[in-house]
């Protein structure tokens, strides 16, 4: 297990401050300004899942409402909302300096039997022939300010391959769909619920990317001024979130200073084994225009 691997692990294991109330670590995920989303949003699905023991989370719903400070830690008050016979639903909503950064709502689903159908998994390239992400970054160093650049090459512990990587600074325009491989090799042996909050905390991975494409536009040119503003997650099938993935993208909608980006996630047999969904804020970042 890498050290990435083991602090991110860390993160997740949130603290238990009272019996509905917890604790988690706000800095050492994706970026260091703030906190990563799907950071907060697994952290949340952990409070969440600590007051649900018997059955696995079907479906979520969070709002970002302010940006997360990662100096800090998050404090995570949990609402039992129902305990039904075939379904739970709580409330989590995310606390910094006294305000709400998140709420989300999850619910929870006995296992239970009905008719299966799904759309197939896009035929792609594979990931054993795709470049590292590590690979990815390496080829852009030169172009990143000396102080930022050991944090650009700080090892993360989500191995990512996209199938067909972008310009990072200059992209050309290009269509709103595209697609990656990931995976966390430290994720065998984790149980249902831990597979489950791994794959919430990188869902953000890639996604709120989709709408910039059409566009030709980059967050590393500081031409746009973005963030998510909502995330939805739904599970459907069993999770090894150590085999690869591949996550399917697209965003049908941009306009208005906002975006609509939505995900599929395949496992390496084709299942669809979640679908997610997001609106970003998406508007000129008028500092750059000084």
């Amino acid at each position: 297990m890498t050290d990435a691997e083991t602090k991110l692990l860390d993160l997740l294991n949130i603290e238990r401050l009272e019996v509905d109330m917890f604790r988690g670590v706000g800095s050492g995920g994706e970026t260091p300004t703030r906190i990563y989303g799907g950071q907060v949003i697994a952290q949340a699905l952990a409070a969440a899942y600590r007051t649900v023991p018997d059955r696995l989370c079907h479906s979520l719903h969070a709002y970002f409402i302010r940006p997360g400070d990662p100096s800090i830690p998050v404090i995570y008050s949990v609402d039992r909302a129902r305990d039904g016979g075939s379904f739970t639903t709580r409330r989590v909503v995310a606390i910094q300096h006294g305000k709400q950064i998140l709420n989300l709502s999850a619910s929870f689903h006995v296992e239970d039997e009905g008719w299966e159908y799904q759309h197939p998994m896009p035929q792609v390239d594979g990931p054993d022939d795709l470049e590292t992400r590590e690979a990815y970054r390496d080829r852009y160093i030169d172009r990143i300010p000396e102080q930022h650049r050991a944090e650009f090459l700080r090892p993360r512990p989500i191995e990512i391959r996209e199938v067909a990587p972008r310009d990072m600074f200059d992209p050309e325009p290009a269509d709103d769909v595209h697609h990656l491989w990931f995976r966390m090799a430290a994720a065998a042996g984790a149980d249902p619920q831990m597979q489950h909050i791994l794959l919430a905390y990188a869902s953000d991975m890639g996604l709120l990317g989709s709408a910039l494409r059409p566009h030709g536009l980059s967050w590393l040119k500081g031409e746009v001024n973005g963030a998510s503003l909502d995330h939805a997650m739904w599970f459907h099938a069993p999770i090894r979130f150590q085999d690869w993935h591949l996550y399917s993208m697209d965003a049908p909608f941009s306009g208005r200073g906002r975006s609509f980006n939505r995900g599929s996630i395949f496992n390496k047999d084709g299942t669809l084994v979640a679908s997610v969904a997001q609106e970003g804020l998406m508007r000129p970042n008028r500092k750059s225009k000084s």
